[in-house]
């Protein structure tokens, strides 16, 4: 019965990772590339890339494995970075320190 519990709670952890990063995936499509450099952050190129690969790893955790491990912890990093800290300020809606 505790087999069947951990498993179905590592299934719902990845499935949040995996919604998380597509999400970031997605979001990085989405901006101009001089968003990025005019807010100080790095290029557009590295965050799609650093999202997509996150977004695959997701993916492939979810759907072949059984919960990924620690790739999947990494990727799950990645994706709430680019969406708490370059997210806000490439989209134009919180440019500069504490604006809420």
């Amino acid at each position: 019965m505790a087999l069947i519990f951990e498993y179905y709670l590592f299934q719902a952890l990845s499935l949040v990772a995996l919604v998380l990063a597509v999400w970031a995936f997605v979001d990085s499509l989405r901006h101009p590339a001089n968003n990025y450099l005019r807010e100080g952050k790095r290029t557009k190129g590295f965050w799609m890339g650093l999202a997509g690969a996150s977004a695959a790893v997701c993916v492939f955790s979810f759907f072949f494995g059984s919960g990924g491990g620690f790739l999947q912890l990494i990727a799950a990093c990645i994706a709430a970075v680019y969406l708490a800290d370059v997210r806000p300020n490439v989209s134009g809606k919180g440019t500069g320190y504490y604006n809420y």
